[in-house]
């Protein structure tokens, strides 16, 4: 246990927590998403601001500051994080003039059309290309210093860091910067932000503290679902209890910049989220249920402002990663999978968010499809096939060969196309998911690669208008957007959530 702190200690901290709700609380925290364009077929400009318009979404991150998306977004009503690549950080650091027409070229013809809510200048440096760390500060220096010369000096600029600059993030309460990377890089930059009022900005993934936790981290408290008392992370030196690993992150960061004596910067999550399909072998959770928990109690979490334990008045803004599954990505299986939506634009699983102000109209709480049950007869789902395309009068034009929903070529995929068909026809009445007890309804959209099964919401968009373009990123000419979402912080996670997790169940022995 830690020794109890002083009246003046605790009225230090509460002062700090109050500055720090000054800068983190002027508007409520948001929920908005990366836009990754890895994608093979990624939605036109204008099919894409149609369909983050359709889907209430009013925050998105870019990784580049993509002058034909900024365009389509006009007067959609959604405030956008441009991002400056890696590759582009030599020429910024090092010229202040290159900054200043980086600025007229990126910002200018958009701000205030298309509101630009942050430049986020590079990504994960530490990690992807440390070699640019000393020319990092200067380009966030000189990009500032333009916006302010344009009279958008409201424009905060930072740069999102990966988690493993933080050592010992476990229990919060003993976390601390690298120090390699403290004097000479991170303390002038939290500097520097705290005089631009600009937020520490971090990718946080609870999914690889999971992952890489062998059995230490509970899947629930990952997954912000509420766990027995006795199984609570507590911080031995607080008392703070942990429903959740994002919580325990953010404020390791809060208490790291806290022994910098850095405490009115809030933390802004520009990446978070957890992959919906993977290796079976390698990457068993990485599945569409846990990703639709994860995100669907990661919202409701954000927009019910409950903050942190350390500071449950500042409650951080996140940015889900991501909007779309980038099929192109190198790497893993689950490299593919992180996206909220198929590249087509359907929905990749069901998420929950029933309640939250209309953030994601992907909500399918309510949608239902009806399909083949999984053990049934053949020769009765044969059957039941015919009379839904015959009698039945189910549209099954789409199962016919060559068609969109004609593979896999199999009875069961055939016969669940055709059920959803006549179900939805029906209205989803009752019993019209029955066909003699070889189809169920299932709250899962069975929608596939181009397959869009009818009860699937259709987009404003055609399947012909997204092949009419390659990428964004190969327009633009930009480098691969490497993600390093592993480190030494989450290695160290093992050892000591083992000695929170002892801490709790001493301290619930004690009290009951």
């Amino acid at each position: 246990m830690g020794a109890n702190p002083s009246p003046f200690a605790t009225l230090l901290v509460f002062l700090a927590f109050l500055a720090v709700a000054a800068a983190a609380g002027a508007e409520p925290p948001f929920v908005g998403v990366n836009i990754g364009t890895d994608v093979s077929n990624l939605l036109p400009p204008a099919d894409l601001a149609a369909f983050i318009k359709a889907q209430q979404i009013k925050h998105v991150r870019l990784y580049d500051a993509d002058p034909a998306i900024l365009s389509a977004l006009a007067g959609a009503g959604v405030s956008v994080a441009v991002g400056v690549p890696n590759n582009q950080l030599l020429a910024l650091g090092s010229s202040p003039a290159t900054a200043a027409a980086w600025v007229a070229r990126h910002v200018l013809p958009f701000h205030p059309d298309t509101p630009i809510s942050a430049v986020a200048v590079g990504d994960e440096v530490p990690n992807a290309l440390p070699s640019a760390l000393p020319l990092l500060l200067q380009a966030l220096r000189s990009i500032s210093s333009a916006l302010s010369a344009a009279n958008l000096s409201s424009i905060p600029v930072s740069t999102p860091l990966p988690f493993a600059v933080i050592l010992d993030p476990f229990p919060p309460s003993q976390a601390y910067f690298n120090q390699s990377l403290a004097n000479a890089f991170l303390l002038p930059l939290l500097r520097f932000l705290t005089d631009t009022a600009a937020p520490l900005m971090l990718n946080l993934y609870p999914y690889y503290a999971f992952m890489q936790g062998h059995g230490a981290v509970p899947l629930d408290n990952a997954l912000f679902k509420p766990l027995p008392p006795a199984l609570e992370e507590v911080d031995p030196n607080t008392l703070l209890h942990y429903t959740n690993v994002l919580d325990a992150m953010v404020d390791a960061a809060y208490v790291a910049m806290r022994n910098l004596n850095v405490t009115t910067v809030p933390v802004l999550i520009t990446e978070t989220g957890w992959p919906a399909n993977g290796s079976r072998r390698d990457e068993p959770y990485a599945t569409r249920e846990l990703a639709s928990t994860y995100n669907s109690n990661l919202i409701r979490h954000v927009l019910d402002r409950d903050g942190t334990p350390l500071r449950p008045e500042a409650t951080p803004s996140v940015y889900i990663y991501e909007l779309f599954d980038e099929d192109l990505r190198p790497g893993p299986a689950s490299e593919a999978s992180w996206g909220l939506f198929h590249g087509n634009g359907t929905p990749a699983y069901l998420l929950r968010v029933a309640g939250t102000g209309g953030l994601l109209a992907s909500d399918t709480t309510n949608r239902t499809y009806c399909v083949a049950a999984e053990v049934t007869d053949r020769r009765a789902l044969q059957a039941a096939l015919d009379w839904a395309c015959g009698p039945g009068r189910a549209n099954c034009s789409e199962i016919q060969p060559g068609q969109s929903c004609y593979a896999p070529n199999n009875l069961r995929s055939h016969a669940s196309y055709a059920f959803d068909s006549y179900y939805q026809k029906e209205g989803k009445a009752a019993g019209s998911c029955y066909f003699q007890g070889v189809a169920m309804v299932t709250t899962t959209d069975p929608s596939h690669g181009d397959c869009i099964f009818p009860g699937s919401k259709q987009m404003n968009v055609t399947v012909a208008g997204m092949s009419a373009i390659q990428t964004s990123k190969a327009g633009s000419g930009s480098t691969f957007r490497l993600r390093l979402r592993t480190g030494i912080a989450h290695d160290q996670m093992i050892p000591m959530i083992l000695n929170i997790l002892v801490a709790s169940i001493l301290s619930w022995s004690i009290w009951c």
